[in-house]
């Protein structure tokens, strides 16, 4: 990583440009090198003047709270851009919630509760941002994003505002069609009107079932694969002797077999070979092949 080497190539910006940022401090899983550059943008328009005159040739990534995302040992090159307070910001609106895309899931759904609109209860249980809840089409307890989202606003890699309805998103069960390039900057919810109360306390249900079922208190990043159709990831992992499972400081939970562990020292290597090991075992004993969740992204070292 040579984040300097690039700094005269890059536009002005008025919020920060930082250079060879380790971003194992970023990640829930507590891993990953350094990030080329990483651009802190200060709003909106600052995030759309750099993307229209970087060159193209170099690389952009959107981060958000990264728990959901394996960084590889070798790091991310180029631009890495992570959202902060001014694009956190929630208002409601009748029954709207207008949320940007770096506000908590789980600041989302308290605020629709506080105001009585139900059906965006399952993000309580989404340990991620709006952006990537937008980006894979997240979801829990028989919910998803595609449900409850109305209008997605993005700035494409030129630098152009762009808004999309639901319908345009290509939702799928944890995918969405848009460019890897593109970064969410606001979504726009619909709930329906319900009691606080009542909507509070679904949110307490789902969130105690979380606690009682997944690692929260480790070092993971969320469901390690997605669930083939009509089977789930962790019981075919556990047919496969997957459950507590390790590859040096990387463990596949004793409590939920398709959560991912760094126990304390493992390298991103450690996990990714781990998941790739349990990958293997799956397909030799059910012939399914297990499709990742986790997004994984950098360099080797």
């Amino acid at each position: 990583m040579n984040g300097p080497a690039i700094a005269k190539r890059l536009p002005a910006v008025r919020g920060k440009l930082l250079f060879d940022v380790p971003l194992a401090h970023y990640t829930w899983l507590r891993v990953g090198g350094p990030a080329e550059v990483l651009f802190l943008p200060a709003d909106e328009a600052d995030l759309a003047l750099f993307l229209a005159a970087c060159p193209q040739d170099i690389p952009v990534f959107p981060f958000g709270v990264a728990s959901n995302l394996l960084v590889r040992d070798g790091g991310v090159r180029g631009v890495v851009v992570r959202l902060g307070p001014s694009f956190s910001k929630i208002s409601i609106k009748g029954a709207k919630v207008r949320a940007g895309a770096a506000a908590l899931d789980k600041s989302v759904a308290k605020a629709a509760a506080k105001a009585g609109l139900t059906g965006l209860e399952f993000y309580a249980g989404i340990p991620g941002t709006i952006g990537g809840a937008l980006r894979m089409n997240a979801g829990c307890y028989g919910r998803e994003t595609v449900d409850c989202v109305r209008q997605i606003i993005a700035i494409d890699r030129l630098g152009r505002r762009v808004v999309k309805s639901v319908d345009e998103m290509g939702y799928a069960y944890r995918h969405s069609d848009v460019p890897a390039d593109w970064i969410f900057v606001e979504a726009v919810f619909e709930g329906a009107r319900d009691d606080p109360a009542a909507i509070l306390a679904r949110m307490d249900e789902i969130t105690a079932k979380r606690e009682a079922s997944q690692p929260i208190r480790e070092k993971t990043g969320g469901s390690t694969f997605a669930n083939p159709i009509g089977a789930r990831s962790w019981e075919l992992i556990d047919a496969a002797g997957g459950r507590g499972r390790r590859v040096g400081g990387a463990q596949m939970s004793s409590q939920h077999c398709n959560f991912m562990i760094n126990t304390g020292n493992a390298s991103a290597a450690d996990l990714e070979n781990l998941g790739e090991r349990i990958r293997a075992d799956v397909r030799a004993q059910s012939g399914i092949n297990l499709r990742w969740e986790i997004k994984r992204v950098g360099e080797q070292p």
